[in-house]
């Protein structure tokens, strides 16, 4: 009888045991954050340019509640100290060691030509949002990359036609002496057919242009036209007014926009830029992106902040199509290339090349009621344009 009751006991007790354990809460298993790899330059006179690519992110973050298509996204942000060797080093630790899911960001072209091989071919997408290099965007086009930015060539073709358009008959060309530099002066070729009187190359780090402000005195071209970002565009657009030059036409790319403008100042008033983006554009994300921005972080965003803005709008659209799963890497590619979110910039689609098909703009340099300065559109130039060197791209179906 004892035993019977023992025995009776310890059946009682493993079902209640039992019922114990199925009667507790399910613990909802919670999805692994996605590791975001931001690469920005944050050291050194060009730090303003990645300095506007980290907020943008960051703003993208805070609109979709820090999650990509649901999942909370992991931000890792990557000084790549405008050296490649610094920035391989870096990103292949992201990679390796952080197990990120996307590489993103990117100013310089330089930074990107060395990053693009450890990236893709450790089957990481890499999403430009500044740097477009002519490299990857024909034979070298690569199914892990896409740029939310440009192709280089077009941005500077714009300028090109201005100058067409405008009949500057003779124009002094001046850019900075790396593959941005060479595929700026392409780009400008492209579409300008009067005559280059002069085509200079500086260093990526000169800060003293007294030598070829005195060229350009000499030549009295119709126009110039340049392209230098961050501290070269400053210094160069401040020497330029103090040289008297103002009254030649300073057509430019990547030199006077928001980056640089708190630094020009009126230095930079009425001198023209190119670009497919500008923060007066008048659609419903681009009016919420500028607003908020300025609301966060107190200055006006330049296009690296809108351009990387949209990279997470980007990415957000793809997790979303993909439920989530990011292991199937054609179904994700496939989401990227979709590109189904709204664009702070308007009509926004890839080419094959994975390279967007956009309008571009002629912009002039203009100060707000509220004193800060911005750039303006002026009028469209190129509609839904598609980069030259699209036609070269043997994009292969799946990966």
């Amino acid at each position: 009888m004892a035993s019977q009751n023992h025995a009776g006991l310890a059946r009682r007790t493993l079902l209640g045991a039992s019922a114990g354990v199925l009667a507790a809460p399910a613990v909802q298993a919670q999805p692994a954050p996605i590791k975001v790899g931001l690469v920005a330059v944050l050291t050194g006179p060009a730090a303003a340019l990645g300095t506007h690519m980290r907020d943008g992110w960051m703003l993208g973050m805070r609109h979709l509640d820090n999650k990509l298509g649901g999942r909370p996204v992991e931000t890792i942000v990557i000084d790549d100290e405008l050296r490649p060797d610094v920035a391989v080093t870096k990103v292949r630790a992201a990679i390796e060691r952080d197990k990120v899911d996307f590489i993103a960001g990117v100013v310089f072209s330089n930074i990107l030509g060395a990053l693009v091989r450890p990236v893709t071919e450790s089957g990481t997408f890499l999403i430009s949002t500044n740097a477009g290099p002519s490299t990857l965007a024909g034979r070298g086009c690569n199914p892990y990359f896409f740029t939310t930015s440009y192709n280089n060539d077009q941005v500077h073709s714009v300028m090109g036609q201005v100058a067409k358009d405008s009949n500057y008959r003779r124009v002094f060309v001046m850019t900075p002496n790396y593959q941005a530099g060479r595929d700026a002066v392409a780009g400008f070729k492209s579409r300008y057919d009067g005559t280059v009187v002069d085509e200079v190359y500086v260093p990526l780090t000169q800060l003293d242009f007294s030598a070829e402000l005195a060229r350009i005195a000499s030549l009295r071209p119709d126009a110039i036209f340049t392209f230098m970002p961050g501290g070269l565009g400053v210094n160069l657009v401040k020497q330029y007014r103090q040289a008297g030059l103002a009254n030649i036409p300073f057509l430019s790319t990547f030199t006077v926009d928001e980056a640089t403008l708190p630094a020009q100042g009126e230095a930079a008033l009425g001198f023209y830029a190119a670009a497919s983006w500008a923060p007066n554009m008048d659609n419903p994300a681009n009016q919420a992106f500028v607003r908020d921005f300025e609301g966060m972080f107190n200055y006006v965003p330049a296009s690296y902040a809108a351009q990387t803005y949209d990279a997470a709008r980007l990415l957000d659209s793809a997790v979303k199509k993909v439920g989530g799963n990011l292991t199937d890497k054609n179904a994700l590619r496939t989401a990227i290339a979709a590109a189904d979110f709204q664009s702070v910039r308007g009509p926004f689609r890839f080419g094959v090349n994975q390279y967007p098909v956009q309008d571009f703009w002629q912009l002039q340099v203009a100060r707000r009621p509220d004193g800060k300065f911005q750039t303006e559109t002026v009028r469209k130039v190129l509609t839904s344009s598609i980069d030259p060197w699209v036609g070269d791209c043997r994009m292969p179906v799946r990966i």
